[in-house]
């Protein structure tokens, strides 16, 4: 049944802006990022305040634990998140995953040390992280769905930002982390300097909620017979109808996740491995973040024109063929200059798979099931190929002594998404 003349002219003329609608998805996306990298920037200092151990190595892994055990959560998030977006709105569930990002933000900022109240303190820690993982499950598939149903004609571009204002984040995380780590002392980062990059995170929350409380839901694509059938239940159905469409969602995260995780690992990776200066993998991590900023939106609105797959597929195969060259020279030779140079090249090409990446997975689903089946698919993807990047890196240098035995899972990683996006290909070409 269409909706009457009037109350069509009054949904029509309180559509919000390409603006405000793109600010409301990413606000949170950003939020979510960004407490990412600066958890994985300054986990050296983390470790040493909440997870106090004898041997420095160990306390780094159980921090980096931590930091992937948080990811087992997400697809739980995502069914509970993602499925109420299908159910309740997108405005509703996306209100509900940046309130509990902020409660978790405030715990890692208030959380004693070790020292102060033993065993307690990395469960607290563990319980913020789980928080965040949990309220970031439903995030990526709501927000992204919001976007492209308000823009269908400009999915890719509409879709890139998510991936944009991962960009920006991580940006923001690294010149925090620069400039601390360039005028504070060793003890002021471990005594409270470390603190400061998640109390100015926890600052954007309450913005984020206002804008996100003022946004109304996008229209539907589905008719109403069939969104009532569908969000009824919305995991039963995507379980039952797109169990591939997840599969080939986790594929399609693989290689761009497993490079964020590497680039937000880089500052570890530089002091403990590279035995390079502290300050030189967060200006490394800077420039990286500069190249996402701009290229991820310039290849979303480039895949309108062209296809995602087109442009995907070769960023995949780049990553491929030149990670572990890149790495072996990083070795061969560890300064500023080269660091920066491999980081911006692994920017690149992430910048390049990412920006497509968010309208082609949106493609996947129907709107009645496109937020829980993104979702899922998502957070599978990203736990996978994400959450335990910086520990398997850690544990691929300890296991097999090669400096450069990160790259080899990140090949394994560019394998994965490339077996979606032929799988994909081929479905399109058959398509027509």
């Amino acid at each position: 049944m269409s909706a009457p003349p009037a109350r069509t002219a009054a949904r029509a003329s309180t559509t919000p802006s390409p603006g405000k609608i793109i600010t409301a998805a990413c606000v949170g996306n950003a939020l979510e990022w960004y407490d990412i990298a600066v958890y994985s920037y300054f986990a050296t200092y983390l470790s040493k305040v909440f997870f106090t151990n004898d041997d420095p190595a160990v306390s780094l892994l159980l921090t980096l634990g931590t930091f992937g055990v948080s990811f087992l959560i997400r697809p739980v998030g995502a069914l509970v998140l993602g499925s109420y977006a299908d159910r309740a709105g997108r405005k509703a569930a996306l209100t509900w995953s940046i309130g509990l990002m902020a409660v978790g933000t405030l715990l890692i900022c208030v959380m004693p040390s070790y020292a102060a109240i033993g065993v307690v303190a990395p469960i607290g820690i563990l319980l913020a992280r789980l928080i965040q993982g949990f309220a970031a499950g439903g995030e990526f598939g709501s927000a992204t769905a919001l976007m492209v149903e308000f823009m269908p004609n400009r999915r890719g571009f509409a879709a890139s930002w998510q991936f944009t204002s991962q960009a920006a984040s991580t940006l923001l995380a690294a010149l925090l982390g620069t400039v601390l780590t360039s005028t504070l002392s060793e003890d002021q980062l471990t005594s409270w300097g470390f603190r400061i990059p998640f109390l100015i995170g926890l600052l954007v929350a309450p913005v984020g909620l206002y804008i996100r409380r003022n946004v109304p839901e996008p229209p539907t694509t589905a008719t109403a017979s069939t969104a009532e059938a569908a969000t009824a239940r919305p995991v039963r159905t995507m379980l039952r109808e797109h169990k591939a469409g997840v599969l080939l969602t986790i594929g399609l995260l693989a290689v761009t996740t497993c490079l964020n995780y590497l680039i937000t690992y880089i500052p570890t990776y530089a002091t403990k491995t590279l035995g390079l200066p502290d300050s030189t993998g967060f200006i490394a991590a800077l420039a990286g973040g500069l190249v996402l900023l701009v290229v991820t939106s310039v290849a979303g609105h480039f895949s309108d024109r062209v296809g995602q797959i087109a442009i995907m597929i070769p960023a995949a195969g780049a990553v491929l063929l030149l990670i572990y060259p890149m790495f072996a020279l990083l070795v061969a030779a560890p300064s500023l200059a080269l660091l920066i140079g491999v980081v911006m090249v692994m920017a690149l090409f992430k910048g390049c798979y990412y920006g497509p990446m968010g309208a082609l997975m949106a493609g996947i689903f129907p709107a009645e099931t496109r937020a829980t089946g993104m979702a899922v698919g998502y957070n599978i993807g990203v736990t996978v190929f994400g959450g335990f990047t910086p520990m398997i890196a850690a544990w691929l240098l300890d296991t097999t002594g090669q400096s450069a035995a990160p790259s080899y899972w990140v090949a394994f990683a560019a394998v994965a998404s490339l077996t979606s996006l032929f799988v994909l290909r081929r479905r399109a070409l058959h398509a027509h």
